[in-house]
């Protein structure tokens, strides 16, 4: 059994120190070192942790992700379709329940035989944690060099790898919504590309958009294609998790969240984390359609949600509802004045262009753009 706080200081001396997941009795002791002493953020879910970490990391920091092996099926659609087409890395532990031979819950008993078989076909470099220290050393030496090469990279942990570490204190916030505006009038119900023209019209130099997946980033790509854009694909409902991680490693930036009603409803427990961990500088809007677009425009069941209600009751510190084009531009121009995390929510038409294209750069080059334009080395292959 390995002292976890001496291996929690060999991950800060490689600058791991910003950790995010969802707790596994195998891992408590990483994650409880990891709150007392380094920058922790509660996930959601798994796949909201991945994103999370992607965002921190493309912001310039150097995250981990933990979690239990039953939730590594939640990561895969962020670990699949972010990460890899944007040679985002993460380090990760994923506990090893349901080990063949040794007996646990029923619930584990398929996942702990297909847990390495799982990264192997995500392409997920991995190995087994060892439980002595200067091995560790070596293994976190390779991992790390994983990481600067853009290769995500997993340790697999067995029961009692990890010696006991104590959780010390925890502070606990409420954080409560201060303005919430319902719909007062008539929605305009204008098109996507129109409420993305205004959105654009108003970023300066200090502002990243980071459009969620489906026909928002590619619209916003033609709208005006540049460096400070970040086009989502796949990974949906994750956009916000990764706004979250960006505004926490970018505090400096103004970072705004284009979402979608069907991207929203996937994974709508990081209006929860959002509205907690509560950073100033991010925007959050969300145009509703009650439709997916890209897919054919079947319905979603946003018509039957409140999400200003939602994101008020999860601590935004503002949350609107914005009628018109008039109202969408005057709502972003004061935010950039007081801040707080803000949603705004806005109907839109169910229209997009026939003969949308998508955007002619890759997903990896979008990314490196984005880290030059936050002054973010981008070395690796």
């Amino acid at each position: 059994m390995m002292s976890t706080s001496d291996f929690g200081e060999e991950l800060k001396k490689l600058g791991f120190t910003l950790f995010t997941g969802v707790p596994c009795s195998f891992l408590k002791s990483l994650i409880n070192y990891a709150i007392n002493e380094c920058e922790y953020v509660a996930a959601a879910n798994e796949g909201d942790a991945v994103a999370i970490a992607a965002g921190a990391y493309v912001g310039g920091r150097k995250p981990v992700v933990l979690m239990q092996n039953s939730g590594l099926t939640n990561a895969v659609s962020p670990l699949t379709s972010l990460n890899y087409p944007f040679r985002i890395p993460t380090l990760g532990f994923v506990s090893l329940r349901g080990e063949p031979g040794i007996p646990d819950e029923p619930q584990h008993q398929l996942m702990g035989p297909i847990t390495t078989k799982m990264l192997d076909l995500m392409q997920v470099e991995w190995q087994y944690l060892s439980d002595d220290l200067e091995e560790a050393r070596r293994q976190l030496a390779e991992a790390d060099r994983h990481i600067a090469n853009h290769r995500t990279f997993f340790f697999v942990v067995k029961r009692g790898t990890l010696g006991p570490q104590d959780l010390g204190p925890q502070s606990s916030f409420v954080r409560v919504n201060q303005l919430k505006k319902k719909s007062s009038g008539k929605n305009q119900m204008p098109a996507r590309r129109e409420a993305l023209s205004v959105i654009n019209a108003l970023k300066d130099r200090h502002t990243v958009q980071l459009a969620t997946t489906g026909v928002t980033g590619r619209e916003l790509y033609e709208v005006e294609d540049s460096s400070n854009n970040f086009y989502m694909v796949g990974s949906m409902g994750c956009v916000s998790s990764f706004g979250l991680g960006l505004s926490l490693a970018q505090t400096g930036k103004d970072v705004i969240v284009i979402d979608g009603d069907g991207s929203l409803l996937m994974r709508m427990g990081s209006l929860a984390t959002n509205g907690y961990y509560n950073p100033s500088n991010m925007l959050h809007i969300l145009l509703d359609n009650n439709a997916h677009d890209s897919t054919g425009g079947q319905s979603t069941v946003s018509h039957n949600v409140d999400f200003i209600e939602i994101a008020a009751s999860c601590g935004y510190t503002k949350a609107l509802h914005v009628h018109n084009l008039d109202e969408l531009a005057a709502a972003m121009t004061e935010w950039k004045k007081t801040k707080g995390l803000t949603f705004l929510y806005m109907k839109i038409s169910k229209s997009s262009s026939a003969d949308l294209g998508r955007p002619r750069i890759k997903p990896y080059e979008v990314k490196e753009r984005l880290q030059r334009f936050l002054n973010i080395p981008t070395t690796g292959k």
